[in-house]
């Protein structure tokens, strides 16, 4: 078949949320998809620098992070795009005046307020990132650093119209559920990522592949002709998914693949 670039989310469609890991059949069939002359990308909504290592150690051949903000492909940065470091500074300012909590993430580094969350779904994160050295030299509160784009946690006690609204001119909030925000600068994307590639490398657009299951795919998945929602998904991604496989730890990439020829 003709060349194939496939573009991969990452929680929930090659990494488990179940087991927390990568299943074999993934990894074999990531590695049988490149052996037969396609291109494989990670698009996701994490920052280059909190990219699990089981992701880097798959090689491949580029990695579009921050939904879109920063793009590296065969070890050449295509680009790099950062929040203003002043405005980035209003927002953190705006998220105390709103009692909003959450994290700023960076391409080299995530920053969490130095205050105990009343979210245990923040210190969770707070764990993981530090069980990966991430998230300790600076807090949030020091503001002497630049960032890419913010996870927000709000609940009854948030002024939460108050900062959409504060954020609505430069950042889309990506409501992922819960009271949960994932804030990504306005004119970047999964898709526009993908653009970004096709550019570079001269495809077209049926030769895009996309696999994912969550809301911040959604861009991804209106974008591509050839899409795939993972059994466990997000209904958002329905009216735009071609092809909808087995859940991630039930072998759905490798089946996917299949489906479409590609191994």
């Amino acid at each position: 078949m003709r060349q194939a670039a496939l573009f991969f989310d990452i929680d929930g469609t090659l990494l488990s949320e179940v087991t927390g890991e990568i299943p074999q059949s993934t990894m074999d069939a990531l590695h049988a998809a490149r052996e037969n002359g396609h291109l494989t990308f990670i698009n996701t909504g994490r920052t280059y620098g909190s990219l699990p290592p089981e992701i880097v150690r798959l090689k491949m051949d580029g990695y579009l992070c921050g939904c879109g903000t920063y793009l590296l492909y065969k070890d050449r940065v295509l680009l790099e795009n950062h929040i203003p470091k002043d405005r980035g500074t209003e927002i953190i300012d705006c998220i105390k005046k709103c009692n909003v909590e959450g994290l700023c993430e960076g391409t080299e580094d995530v920053y969490f307020s130095n205050r105990i969350s009343r979210f245990e779904q923040i210190e969770s994160m707070r764990r993981y990132f530090a069980g990966a050295g991430l998230g300790l030299e600076r807090a949030m509160e020091d503001k002497n650093f630049i960032y890419d784009k913010l996870l927000v946690y709000t609940d009854s006690h948030s002024d939460k119209e108050t900062f959409l609204d504060f954020i609505k001119g430069d950042l889309e909030a990506i409501d992922r559920g819960q009271g949960i925000y994932e804030c990504v600068q306005r004119q970047f994307s999964k898709a526009t990522a993908i653009q970004c590639i096709m550019d570079c490398i001269g495809f077209e657009k049926e030769q895009v592949y996309v696999f994912g299951d969550s809301s911040n795919d959604l861009s991804m998945f209106q974008f591509a002709e050839h899409a795939v929602a993972m059994g466990r998904h997000d209904a958002v991604l329905e009216p735009y998914t071609e092809h909808i496989t087995d859940k991630v730890e039930e072998d759905g990439i490798s089946r996917a693949m299949e489906h479409y020829g590609l191994i």
